[in-house]
């Protein structure tokens, strides 16, 4: 049977870490904390349910969860965000994975409570991410704040059944305010690679595709209003992003022509 060290990183997260850490404590032989110094209870929360802590100053999602498996004291890592938990189903998968590890990471399906609803559409469902993985085989890459598992080439993925629950926002409020923030980071990383912005492509049309894709291709209105919602918000997302991209690029010919 493999060991699995249970990752999570975390800041200000009193409010979920304690459902996530008790969800974990059935299949990890390890749970590991690395916390970006949160200033509410969050870090003792985590050490009385027996978490091992690790304080460390945020760098960008895929850096600081990165840093986190590299902590951990066994190669087969199970990353869980904050704000996640396992479903009963999904740590009977576990467990048996444990004892007939049969590949080299797992993809699990995570279903998404969005202002108290369960999403069953809108893109959010089954929503797959590889979560448990043997970390000689893959890291986390993507582009921040959108992180994801990627594995080496020829990697053997297997898929768990049960659901990685995900307790997403509380609020129509909440949901706006995390995406202005995901949006400004995206839009700096956007930046850094050289990406620009199209006025009419990605500030005008890119907006409204995603909205008729969440909505309609991918039956969004099967969600009744929480369906519009995140119809709605994803698409004002784009916008913000690509704006705010476009600001970047303004900014930085200003600040050239000032030079000359």
């Amino acid at each position: 049977m493999v060991a699995i060290s249970a990752v999570i990183i975390t800041f200000n997260e009193e409010d979920h870490i304690g459902r996530c850490l008790d969800s974990l404590a059935a299949v990890a032989d390890e749970i590991l904390v690395v916390d970006s110094f949160s200033t509410d209870h969050t870090v003792e929360i985590c050490k009385a349910r027996g978490a091992r802590c690790v304080p460390h100053r945020f760098e960008g999602h895929i850096q600081q969860k990165n840093y986190a498996a590299a902590l951990a004291s066994s190669d087969c890592i199970l990353a869980l965000d904050a704000d996640e938990a396992l479903s009963e189903e999904l740590r009977n998968a576990i467990r048996l994975a444990k004892r007939n590890w049969s590949g080299d990471g797992f993809s699990v399906p995570r279903r998404t409570n969005y202002c108290g609803r369960w999403i069953k559409h809108s893109g959010w469902y089954p929503d797959r991410k590889i979560r448990l993985w043997n970390r000689t085989k893959g890291r986390w890459g993507g582009v921040n704040p959108h992180d994801r598992v990627v594995m080496n080439e020829g990697s053997r993925i297997g898929h768990l059944d049960g659901d990685l629950l995900h307790y997403s926002y509380t609020s129509g409020r909440q949901h706006l305010e995390q995406m202005k923030r995901f949006s400004s980071i995206a839009a700096d990383e956007a930046y850094r690679r050289g990406r620009r912005a199209r006025v009419i492509g990605d500030i005008l049309l890119n907006p409204a595709l995603t909205f008729l894709k969440k909505y309609l291709l991918q039956l969004g209105f099967l969600d009744g209003g929480a369906g519009l919602k995140i119809a709605a918000r994803t698409a004002q997302g784009k916008f913000l992003k690509y704006s705010k991209l476009r600001n970047l690029e303004r900014e930085a010919n200003e600040q050239e022509g000032k030079k000359r």
